[in-house]
């Protein structure tokens, strides 16, 4: 009886624990039916690449909308729902929304789209200098930012310095060559100040 307990243990052992084994060894599911394997999601540095290399100005809008999906996304219910909030709030009640996305920072300070919506109603306020320090703040944490990096060129160029918001404005079009209206702002400050070849 005490072999026939032994025996029957040791095949439960190995009935339990040679079931995932065993399934590891299977193949997947899709390569069982004879399918393609299902397609990786795209992450954000493949969208960034996709960008900059299409020459499709409708694949390149669909590229842009996914990023903007990402960027809009903290990873946190919490934070997402209060950064909800401060943007629907932003236009009527600026000051609540600058609140409201301290909180957000305070929660995710790692999330650069929190830091470029708060240097938005910054700039919607009247203050620039805060602005600049969350747009700074945004790029040292996503440098690939073209919104970001869009906002820093028009701030330098309105306070006159068109050489550096030349050079950002280049950086946003490196990164998204479809901004029409940075591409416009280039092709009006090149002659002044662009690369000339000697």
């Amino acid at each position: 009886m005490c072999a026939f307990r032994i025996a029957l243990c040791v095949g439960l052992g190995l009935a339990v624990l040679g079931g995932p084994v065993l399934a590891a060894q299977q193949p997947p599911a899709h390569a069982r039916e004879g399918k393609a394997p299902p397609p990786r999601a795209a992450t954000l540095d493949d969208l960034y690449e996709r960008l900059a290399r299409t020459k499709d100005e409708s694949e390149a809008k669909g590229i842009v909308a996914s990023i903007q999906r990402r960027w809009m996304r903290s990873g946190s219910d919490t934070a997402d729902l209060l950064f909800s909030r401060a943007m629907d709030v932003a236009e009527q009640d600026p000051a609540l929304s600058i609140e409201l996305l301290d909180r957000v920072i305070a929660l995710e300070p790692k999330w650069a789209e929190a830091w470029n919506k708060r240097a938005t109603v910054f700039y919607m306020m009247g203050d620039v200098t805060r602005s600049m320090a969350d747009l700074r703040e945004t790029l040292a944490l996503e440098p690939r930012h073209f919104g970001a990096l869009s906002g820093l060129g028009i701030i330098l160029q309105a306070n006159g310095d068109r050489k550096k918001a030349y050079d950002v404005f280049k950086r946003a079009l490196a990164v998204n060559p479809f901004l029409a209206d940075v591409k416009r702002q280039v092709e009006h400050l090149e002659p002044e100040v662009g690369e000339t070849d000697l």
